[in-house]
């Protein structure tokens, strides 16, 4: 038996169609029950169920009761942070789907990546955040001058949930191939958005979608976003 990590049983978890599909379509964020991701992935409820069941025993997918309903989420953001650097490698090595939708660009523009904010915007806030100091070193810690830039945005650091997951991390961006924000802040920061209603999430997707109001702030705070977006209706 070799020594380390049994990359070959994740890896296998992940690379089942069915299984993927249903992957990425948690990396909105959102739970989803057997029967949604029973669709997402193209089989029938029993067959999904088969593959829910390796993926909670394989620590991938974590399940939660509500009530009478059964719904399943990624297991955590590390999860998601693999799935996106795939995704990464997938585009770049040119392994793209047959079929491109309406909504590939909104996609790439800005989009929830498990709960921060992916996509060309998100890796553009976070270039600005290192440019004008707020965000200081390799390990990416929120310097003084951070935290007033933070608390003017609305952000009080310390008002943020505890937890065991870093304040900031880097997290691969899939289709502009370059860091967004990811961690406690990066969370903070798209849930700010929408709270605030700079942007709003699209309905079965994981697009989202700034105002023109709220583009506007957020090109005053972190820089020119990529332009245009679809109509706000």
């Amino acid at each position: 038996m070799r020594d380390g990590p049994d990359i070959a049983r994740v890896a296998a978890l992940i690379g089942d169609p069915a299984r993927a599909n249903m992957l990425s379509a948690l990396m909105s964020g959102k739970a989803l029950t057997a029967t949604e991701l029973a669709q997402e992935a193209g089989v029938q409820a029993q067959t999904a169920s088969s593959h829910l069941s390796r993926l909670v025993e394989g620590g991938l997918v974590a399940p939660r009761k509500s009530g009478r309903h059964k719904y399943f989420s990624l297991a955590g953001e590390e999860v998601a942070e693999v799935l996106e650097a795939l995704m990464g490698l997938a585009a770049g090595k040119g392994h793209l789907r047959t079929r491109t939708g309406p909504k590939d660009q909104a996609m790439r523009q800005a989009r929830v990546c498990y709960n921060h904010l992916a996509g060309e915007m998100g890796v553009q806030m976070f270039r600005s955040l290192q440019a004008q100091g707020v965000l200081v070193g390799p390990d990416l810690q929120v310097s003084p001058r951070g935290r007033q830039f933070l608390k003017a945005l609305g952000l009080d650091l310390a008002s943020l949930p505890k937890s065991r997951a870093p304040m900031c991390k880097e997290c691969l961006d899939w289709s502009a191939r370059q860091s967004h924000l990811a961690g406690r802040l990066g969370r903070a920061l798209l849930s700010h958005f929408i709270e605030e209603g700079w942007a709003r999430r699209q309905a079965d997707s994981r697009v989202v979608q700034f105002t023109p109001q709220g583009l506007h702030l957020f090109e005053k705070h972190f820089g020119k976003a990529v332009r245009p977006q679809e109509d706000f209706a």
